[in-house]
């Protein structure tokens, strides 16, 4: 899959690329909403992973977008966050899946692994 990592926390954001490479995925980093929306504008990702805390605007806003702008089947979007899924507010809705910090990569290569049931 080509996945878009959009986390601020580059350390974070750059070691979940290392890994996703590792499994053999394409995998893209941005660590900030506009950046985010600026590349899924210029190339087509399978799948995003979002954290919900950006410093330019909330992750949720960047899924809308990528939803809206979506040319064709839009991308999985799995939230990341440091607040549980029942914690994390408005998310409920605009994401496919979602992982608490620290990521559970096995959890992340079962989600990558199948396709999204439609």
């Amino acid at each position: 899959m080509n996945v878009l990592i959009v986390d601020d926390n580059h350390a974070a954001a750059d070691l979940l690329q290392e890994l996703l490479v590792l499994q053999d995925h394409t995998a893209c980093c941005t660590y900030t909403g506009q950046q985010a929306l600026d590349v899924a504008a210029q190339q087509r990702f399978d799948a995003a992973l979002v954290d919900l805390t950006l410093p330019d605007f909330p992750g949720t806003e960047v899924a809308r977008q990528l939803r809206a702008s979506a040319r064709g089947e839009p991308p999985l979007l799995v939230a990341i966050s440091g607040y549980a899924a029942d914690e994390a507010g408005n998310a409920a809705g605009l994401f496919d899946h979602h992982l608490q910090k620290p990521i559970d990569f096995d959890v992340l290569d079962r989600i990558l692994a199948r396709p999204l049931a439609g």
